[in-house]
């Protein structure tokens, strides 16, 4: 489970937000441009410094102000996919998906094994060779999903990850995003804007205003227009 209270001055307003995000659970955050939604997931990620702030993902404390606690980024354990897949162009798929395994020092045996397995998962097995530059953009985004799942992470953060995407395209990667959320019982957050996006993939939902919740519950019991932003 992820517990996450945070606090930050921002130039217009101050994110004041708490979340939690069950094992197996999709919370989507939903918000305008500027809402806080991606500043959310980079403190959560450790990418980003809160004024205050206390994380903790399945009983292990990531970061606590008080005591001046802060994991380092890469030992986390939180698998974060892009709007822009932030694959790497020059690598081929099978060296994108083996990154973070490599980077964790496991043997080549091992790193070979679970690559291909995610590659086969993610139906990139047949690309394994072609470089991620010449990938279109549904096939980038299953390459950084696979990437992000290879690893075994504890959380799962996807940022604005569909809005690239073709109609099918969006529906593969939600399929495949929702099938291994539920299979590996890990706590999952999509950052998007859409409202389709939200009753499609999220087994509940936030909206955020200036850093605050707005509205939090089950998707399709969401207001059609937040009386503040008028974001959904």
């Amino acid at each position: 489970m992820l517990e996450a209270v945070m606090v930050k001055r921002l130039r217009d307003y101050t994110l004041d937000l708490a979340l939690t995000v069950q094992p197996g659970e999709v919370l989507v955050l939903m918000g305008t441009n500027g809402s806080g939604k991606s500043t959310a997931l980079n403190i959560i990620a450790g990418l980003l410094e809160a004024d205050t702030t206390t994380i903790t993902l399945h009983g292990e404390c990531l970061c606590r102000t008080e005591d001046d606690l802060d994991v380092p980024v890469e030992d986390r354990r939180i698998g974060y996919v892009l709007q822009n897949s932030a694959v790497f162009p020059h690598m081929t798929v099978r060296d994108n998906v083996a990154f973070g395994l490599r980077a964790r020092c496991l043997g080549r045996p091992v790193v070979a094994e679970r690559a291909a397995l995610w590659m086969d998962h993610m139906h990139i097995g047949d690309l394994a060779d072609v470089k991620a530059g010449n990938l279109s953009g549904g096939q980038k985004q299953r390459v950084a999903l696979a990437r992000a799942l290879a690893i075994e992470p504890g959380l799962l953060m996807l940022d604005e990850p569909f809005t690239a995407l073709d109609a099918d395209s969006t529906l593969t990667v939600k399929d495949l995003t929702r099938r291994f959320v539920k299979k590996m019982q890990i706590p999952c957050i999509v950052v998007t804007h859409r409202v389709a996006d939200c009753t499609e993939i999220g087994d509940r939902a936030c909206v955020l205003c200036e850093g605050k919740k707005e509205w939090e519950g089950i998707p399709g019991a969401m207001p059609e227009i937040c009386s503040v932003c008028r974001c959904a």
